[in-house]
């Protein structure tokens, strides 16, 4: 299963695993888009088990749903690639009266993930890949203001500080799932819409420096299929297929237990006011 999978890594992402023979679960947003991706893929990959499931991550009601029938219907999951991503350079309030940018990059991604573990146990192999991005070493957990509310800085630092999240978030789930790989990794500076869109001055600026979306793809797909990857250490925040520190020399940006501790409470208590409320 891949999020955000009908263009840029997801898709590239999408496409190598499907010629590699893989079932692919293509999680997009937009019906139109996901179906000229799965087009592009069955076509160019022969492989026609490749399926769209169109859901929202910043609707955090409809993500739990969505994985709640996806279990029904499905006997196990090998991978999960939380890949989708958000950024968003206003303050946006979704329905359910999130940051839109948090409830994407962050809580869309827990509750999916929470609500799949039962299904990813059941694979002999499991694994969950997040792709996050270089983005966090600037960033430390801010506990106190998951949602961006004491002030909106630009998308960019809020984009970075729920790339933040999603590493601790790996660190957490590693340490809890042990039957289950997961990983997060940053797939370098990559020329996808989603960054043309987001970062236009970075983009044009970057120019033929970025990547493709398959070079920033490779680590993902590397983890997601590789024996290899799966011998690494869960938890570990990987780039061109190497661990590397989550946190640059005598950074600041690392949280105690106790900061930990609070931020996962935390996701816990908004997930669980997401699921009471449809039960």
């Amino acid at each position: 299963m891949i999020t955000g999978a009908n263009s840029g890594i997801g898709k590239a992402t999408a496409m190598a695993i499907a010629k590699k023979g893989g079932t692919v679960h293509m999680v997009c947003r937009n019906r139109d888009r996901a179906d000229e991706a799965r087009s592009d893929i069955v076509s160019e990959s022969g492989n026609v088990e490749v399926y769209v499931h169109i859901v929202d991550l910043s609707e955090t009601h409809k993500v739990w749903e969505f994985a709640e029938a996806f279990k029904r219907q499905h006997p196990a999951l090998n991978v999960l690639i939380n890949n989708a991503g958000c950024m968003v350079h206003t303050r946006e309030v979704t329905s359910e009266g999130l940051e839109k940018n948090f409830a994407t990059n962050t809580l869309g991604v827990y509750i999916l993930t929470e609500t799949l573990i039962p299904l990813l146990q059941k694979s002999r192999d499991p694994r969950v890949i997040t792709v996050s991005s270089g983005g966090m070493l600037v960033q430390k957990l801010r506990v106190h203001d998951l949602q961006s509310e004491s002030g909106f800085e630009d998308g960019v630092a809020v984009y970075a500080q729920n790339k933040r999240q999603q590493v601790v978030l790996t660190q957490q789930w590693a340490q809890a799932n042990p039957v289950i790989h997961f990983s997060a990794m940053h797939p370098g500076w990559v020329d996808t819409p989603a960054v043309s869109a987001s970062m236009p001055q970075f983009h044009q600026m970057m120019g033929e420096r970025l990547r493709s979306a398959e070079q920033g793809a490779d680590t993902a797909v590397w983890l997601a299929v590789s024996r290899a990857a799966a011998k690494t250490s869960g938890g570990q925040f990987f780039q061109d297929r190497r661990p590397v520190p989550a946190h640059l020399p005598l950074a600041w940006t690392h949280s105690s237990a106790e900061e930990i501790q609070d931020f996962m409470t935390q996701l816990e208590t908004l997930a669980r006011s997401v699921t009471q409320s449809l039960t």
